[in-house]
């Protein structure tokens, strides 16, 4: 059986993969001689080549990721409080939640702790 983490990986593995091989297609028709020579140096080492691909996709989703950031930087409104250009380019879309938020979330989940001890405490005493 697989978990959802192993899942969501091998998702992200694909996605680049087809993404590499989007990068690839391109270099290719710019310079054929060169991904020519490229590819007949993996001669069919399927491995090696999804390797290469993944790799070229990583790339090319950081690139894509960075030039979004910093597009969506130089446009005025709301957009323009994202997170600076310089910081670490993370390929997992993390939520973000506001501070206020976490603190009521916080004690809301202290509450509920409360009312569960209670629950167990009326339970055990019925007993």
């Amino acid at each position: 059986m697989m978990n959802s983490d192993s899942f969501t990986e091998l998702l992200q593995k694909g996605f680049r993969i087809a993404l590499g091989a989007t990068a690839s297609l391109v270099e290719a028709v710019q310079d054929p001689a060169r991904q020519s020579e490229r590819f007949s140096e993996i001669n069919g080492d399927w491995n090696r080549l999804s390797e290469d691909l993944e790799s070229k996709g990583t790339v090319a989703e950081q690139e894509a990721r960075q030039m979004v950031d910093s597009m969506m930087a130089q446009i005025p409104g709301p957009f323009s409080q994202s997170r600076p250009t310089h910081t670490p380019v993370s390929t997992v879309n993390m939520p973000t939640v506001e501070v206020s938020l976490q603190t009521e979330i916080k004690i809301l989940t202290q509450e509920l702790e409360a009312i569960r001890r209670d629950i167990i405490q009326l339970n055990q005493s019925d007993s």
